[in-house]
């Protein structure tokens, strides 16, 4: 009945009960484990009202019988639920769960055992394609994560019957699972007995399915972890090659994507299918400036090969400078202008403008974006670069050189610190 892999022994399991027939049933088997170090654990969500108090005395009353010790938490779903502004279903798992991880550090118990079965399972797979999920919700329910074991998923509700009745296990009804204004309930009463009709034995062939989804889907997910592999931090932003992304398949450069949302929000992020999507678009395009806003005060940006994801705010452009005679340094920049000779009118530093051109070596003209683009300086950099300008136009620009059409050329030097030296 139980999937023994899931617990060696000398294992210290808090199992956890509600008093309802799946978890009395995982109490039992568990307790006749003497290889195991068992503690039980009940939360009651206090969602129906003395009924609940009715389960957890059960639970008390059942562990003091087998001599078990028992670890009982409480919550107020409801008042949870509205101040977190979630539904009742995701306020009692929050709840729930957090009782249970806490608790099993306190009993200094490493697995965390709960009473899923096979139809819960099917249940959950059925809820996920009906939401339009992907291969990674048809996966089911795992049978393991971190220290969470599922022992009954591939056991039937009928076994978990049965073996109630042979052993004379006890339990309690919840009387909300009959209350069919949740969508799980309807689930559960009406379409898996349909799917059950039309093809008798469907929850158990779906059972024995799920491993081989799951099997794929951790294939895909192998693949998207290498593909992300390739992802770098610079400074604060997270960068990789957009081409490895755009020439990857789309299972696995979505996984990749996925991936880097989650590293670069620092945490587990839920993304949309429309941020994936966005993302992939970005990789793709043959624009090297692109961008895409997304939650989390997040940018993702082209930088020509480079996708960027970053909380920077774009930079502001240059103030404008006049200039003295002598040095002038570039605030946050590590440049410096020295003017040559007394300023004249006109006479500053500025960030680039609509129509600032070079003249270059060969006498030929070109405007400062054809440059930029020239040199691959990201967009969101160009605004940053230093343009010496009068109203006779540019003289010099940071980086590119000096406008070899402007008579007052020679008056002015432009100083990369970086380099300890004079822009050639």
């Amino acid at each position: 009945m139980l999937q023994l892999s899931l617990l060696p022994p000398g294992s210290r399991v808090l199992c956890a009960v509600s008093g309802g027939a799946d978890s009395m049933c995982l109490l039992h088997v568990l307790s006749q484990r003497e290889d195991l170090s068992l503690t039980a654990a009940h939360f009651n969500h206090q969602l129906r009202g003395e009924e609940s108090e009715r389960d957890e005395a059960f639970v008390r009353d059942i562990c003091g019988q087998w001599g078990l010790p028992l670890t009982v938490g409480r919550g107020d779903v409801r008042a949870f639920a509205k101040r977190e502004k979630l539904s009742i279903e995701e306020a009692g798992r929050t709840l729930r769960y957090t009782f249970l991880f806490r608790a099993a550090e306190e009993e200094g118990c490493g697995l965390i055992a709960t009473a899923h079965n096979a139809e819960d399972n099917a249940e959950t797979l059925l809820l996920h394609l009906l939401r339009g999920s992907g291969l990674n919700g048809l996966t089911g329910i795992s049978p393991q994560l971190h220290q969470l074991i599922r022992p009954l998923l591939t056991t039937s509700r009928r076994e978990i019957e049965a073996y109630l009745a042979q052993h004379g296990v006890p339990h309690m009804e919840d009387s909300t699972n009959a209350d069919d204004t949740y969508t799980r309930n309807r689930v559960r009463h009406q379409l898996i007995p349909l799917l059950e009709e039309i093809n008798p034995g469907f929850v158990r062939r779906l059972s024995s399915a799920i491993p081989r989804l799951r099997a794929d889907n951790d294939y895909l997910n192998d693949l998207a972890r290498q593909l992300f592999r390739q992802a770098r931090r610079r400074e604060e932003d997270l960068v990789i090659p957009a081409s490895a992304i755009a020439q990857a398949p789309v299972p696995v450069a979505s996984r990749a994507v996925r991936l880097l949302l989650s590293e670069a929000a620092e945490g587990d992020w839920d993304c949309s299918a429309a941020h994936i999507e966005s993302l992939l678009t970005l990789c793709q395009t043959a624009s090297p400036s692109a961008q895409v806003s997304l939650p989390h005060q997040l940018t993702a940006r082209r930088e020509y090969d480079l996708l960027v994801l970053t909380h920077d705010l774009p930079p502001q452009p240059l103030a404008v400078m006049p200039l003295r005679e002598g040095d002038n340094p570039v605030p946050g920049l590590p440049w410096t202008v020295s003017l040559q000779a007394p300023p004249w009118p006109g006479l500053v530093v500025r960030s680039r403008g609509p129509g600032d051109t070079l003249t270059l070596p060969n006498g030929h003209t070109k405007s400062l974006k054809k440059l930029f683009i020239d040199q691959k300086l990201p967009r969101s950099e160009r605004d940053r670069i230093p343009v010496v300008a009068d109203d006779q136009g540019i003289i010099a620009v940071a980086g590119l050189g000096y406008n070899l059409s402007h008579p007052c050329r020679g008056q002015v030097r432009i100083i990369d610190h970086r380099k300890g030296e004079d822009m050639q």
